[in-house]
């Protein structure tokens, strides 16, 4: 299928929020809403992915669907919402969607459906009904998702969920190229236009200081804001908000979740820190302990301590949910979202950056 383009007029009177990546966080959207204090003279573009990953993604898009009725919002498709329109639609093999289903179970949102309807969705038999029923029960939701376009234009700014190669010719795109473009900034395009994307977490870009702020490319003209909300432990959902004047600073307001402390000592930022992440997370484990686990990074050669309850044993070997052995930069006073209490210190964040403080703090 080609990708569906919609013009987007912005109005330069009214301010304008981008949020990419909820994946049913229905708690993160409403939280970073109301942070940003997100109001009718807004307007909200949702870059795609609001289902997917998460047993709330229905609640989630009944949420944004009935905003819709109130606020001025546009939405992009993204590729977990192709996921359901494509089961729906038989476009994967029966096999493949059985395994993808079973996988995630109800975090899959066309199992979850199927399941709210009253049917299974498990085995291949099960898939007619279960199509049958979702369509049936779910008809305002399901068009919903089906109305929503591959790309939104205007003369500054082109939105898309995964990436584009170009800005000529967009009709001629497949879609699915469009959605799901995985490590997009690494494919080296520069634009005229800023191109605001989603769908791969920032954090995934760096290989030595985890962030997860929005990533602004400014000589490319790419911004890309996908926090790993629901994905990654010390996820957060950005809202990009647009400059008032195309070729403005961009500025966003990000929400996590997080419990905050006051740190009260000074930590200097450690050098040659590294962020073992998706895709390059292969470990030995050189000695296991009921809290840190001595590891050498394979692709690295590094060796440190990993949190034992982050390491993953499957067929390819032991792998770990992402890791840093990065010191934050902390001075007295400052805030600091917890992630993680450790007898050898805190695992935390400082705005949307990820690593270890291991000083006193305030009790709350």
């Amino acid at each position: 299928m080609n990708a569906v383009v919609r013009p987007l007029p912005l109005p330069r009177d009214r301010r304008v929020l981008v949020i990419s990546d909820i994946h049913g966080n229905l708690p993160f959207l409403q939280g970073v809403l109301k942070k940003v204090h997100f109001s009718t003279d807004d307007i909200l573009i949702i870059l795609g992915d609001i289902l997917e990953k998460s047993v709330h993604g229905l609640e989630t898009l009944r949420y944004l669907m009935a905003l819709a009725q109130t606020h001025t919002l546009h939405f992009l498709q993204g590729n977990c919402e192709d996921v359901t329109l494509a089961f729906l639609a038989g476009r994967w093999p029966e096999e493949a969607a059985a395994g993808y289903g079973n996988f995630w179970g109800e975090k899959c949102a066309w199992v979850d459906l199927a399941h709210r309807a009253g049917v299974p969705a498990e085995k291949p038999e099960d898939f007619p009904a279960a199509r049958r029923a979702i369509e049936a029960t779910f008809p305002e939701e399901i068009a919903f998702l089906r109305a929503m376009p591959n790309i939104l234009l205007n003369d500054h700014y082109l939105f898309v969920h995964g990436g584009v190669p170009r800005e000529d010719n967009l009709e001629g795109l497949s879609a699915r190229q469009c959605m799901k473009n995985d490590n997009f900034l690494s494919q080296g395009y520069s634009f005229r236009r800023w191109v605001i994307v989603g769908h791969w977490p920032v954090s995934l870009y760096y290989p030595d200081v985890p962030r997860s702020d929005p990533m602004v490319l400014s000589q490319r003209h790419i911004v890309s804001i996908d926090g790993g909300c629901t994905l990654k432990a010390d996820g957060q959902l950005n809202a990009l908000i647009l400059p008032q004047k195309p070729g403005g600073a961009f500025s966003w307001v990000s929400y996590d979740g997080l419990p905050v402390m006051t740190a009260l000592g000074h930590q200097a930022p450690s050098q040659d820190p590294i962020n073992i992440r998706w895709g390059h997370s292969a470990l030995e484990v050189l000695e296991k302990g009921p809290e840190f686990s001595l590891c050498r990074h394979l692709e690295s050669g590094r060796v440190l301590n990993i949190l034992t309850d982050y390491l993953r044993q499957d067929a390819n070997g032991v792998h770990c949910v992402d890791s840093t052995d990065y010191l934050l930069p902390v001075s007295p006073g400052d805030k600091l979202s917890i992630l993680r209490r450790t007898s050898r210190g805190v695992l935390a964040k400082k705005g949307g950056t990820t690593g270890w403080y291991l000083g006193p703090f305030a009790q709350p």
